[in-house]
């Protein structure tokens, strides 16, 4: 097997873009070596998903991008939905089919860039870089040597934590038969769902045209559902809340991303790193992790062209977590009602505002003006026991499989 400056370690969303950071020449600075490692079809290659993110400037990956919004909308329990304008943020929609079409479209111009197909069942520290040891689809193993591994595999544990929930969630991609959706606006926030008896849920809908959208459950708990769980809750939600009528269900989307205020570790050996979720990019209040690996993915890509110490740094500010952490707590005790908390913020902030606060982009003075928006007293009460709350390991649930395809249905 070839050497390499670089081994990148999965083929998902941040693995892609830091390939695909690394794939360009820029005059004057150094274009290293990369090995991709994908994955064989199976369990170990994740199936299609969705990833949303928001931004006001123009991206690398804008051509992936398969809708976009400027208006929101949050519906509490009860009463007024709440909707503002985002500008001049424009949240955005990409389905990873798309994403990995335009990125595997660049790789394959690429002189420095090379793919392989294997799975990784080890990655190594040895003098002066690391080892990655493959087994191939003929079930040959094979060392790859290199001067620095990026890992982006999901991790099989976590750190111990003092609060982790679990944003865990169901969707289908409908078509209705008469026009149901305002393509205009997403339905970010929908509580009129059957809230669960410890942590929160609601509905989400992105819709790509009067007709046709993305409808989902989510739970913010402890435990996952089961499949029939998820079905009808969704279809509860499709039926007695949105009234959507006769429909197609086209595909399903199901995942579990982990909220936790543990401190995920983004250096692994002296030569290896973690990046995408495997390296903290998620954010733990909220689940959204696009826009943060690519704060990660940008910074890494740097410092190997400028030679210097490729470390990914945390995708979001101290200050951020610290806020999250609290957040978790005011959840996972109880202490604040969810629904009640998320649709204040949204009716009495901007949402642009809120946006950025949820991106980690506000300043000091900001933060604080949102904070006093929120129920204080159980948020100072979770804040200062924070830190006299131990530390417990958490068992990651089996994941049902995101983004499984089944045959068209009618319901």
């Amino acid at each position: 097997m070839p050497e390499a400056n670089v081994v990148v370690v999965g083929a998902g969303a941040a693995g892609l873009s830091l390939a695909h950071r690394l794939a360009e020449s820029v005059p004057g600075l150094r274009t290293p070596s990369v090995v991709l490692v994908d994955a064989p079809p199976g369990p170990l290659r994740p199936p299609p998903r969705t990833w949303c993110y928001w931004t006001a400037e123009p991206g690398r990956f804008d051509a992936a991008v398969r809708a976009e919004w400027q208006r929101l909308r949050v519906r509490p329990r009860t009463g007024a939905p709440v909707e503002g304008n985002t500008g001049p943020l424009r949240y955005r929609m990409i389905r990873s089919d798309d994403f990995e079409r335009l990125v595997s479209h660049d790789l394959a111009r690429s002189p420095t860039v090379r793919r392989l197909e294997a799975t990784v069942e080890a990655v190594e520290d040895v003098p002066g870089g690391a080892h990655v040891r493959l087994r191939d689809a003929h079930g040959r193993t094979r060392v790859l040597s290199a001067r620095w591994v990026f890992d982006s595999r999901p991790p099989g544990s976590l750190p111990a934590a003092r609060t982790t929930l679990l944003q865990h969630f169901h969707g289908w991609f409908v078509r209705t038969a008469r026009p149901v959706f305002d393509p205009a606006a997403v339905e970010l926030m929908d509580f009129r769902t059957p809230q669960p008896a410890h942590g929160l849920s609601f509905g989400y809908v992105l819709p790509t045209s009067p007709c046709e959208a993305l409808v989902e459950y989510t739970e913010f708990s402890a435990h996952p559902l089961t499949p029939d769980g998820y079905e009808a809750a969704v279809r509860l939600y499709a039926d007695d809340v949105l009234r959507l009528g006769e429909r197609q269900v086209l595909a399903r989307e199901t995942g579990v991303i982990t909220m936790t205020d543990a401190p995920v570790p983004r250096q692994t050996g002296a030569s290896v790193f973690r990046i995408g979720a495997a390296g903290g990019a998620t954010r733990p209040a909220t689940g959204y992790t696009f826009a943060g690996l690519q704060r990660q993915t940008r910074a890494v890509a740097d410092a190997l062209r400028r030679g210097r110490h490729p470390a990914p740094p945390a995708a979001h500010p101290l200050r951020s977590r610290l806020m999250d952490a609290v957040l978790l707590r005011a959840l996972d005790s109880g202490r604040v009602d969810g629904p009640e908390l998320f649709s204040r913020l949204f009716a009495r902030v901007p949402m642009a505002r809120l946006l950025r606060f949820l991106d980690g982009d506000t300043r000091p003075h900001e933060d604080l003006s949102i904070g006093l928006r929120t129920p204080v007293g159980p948020m100072l009460r979770s804040a200062l026991e924070l830190p006299r709350l131990p530390r417990r390991p958490f068992d990651l649930p089996t994941a049902p499989a995101t983004g499984h395809l089944p045959p068209t249905e009618t319901a």
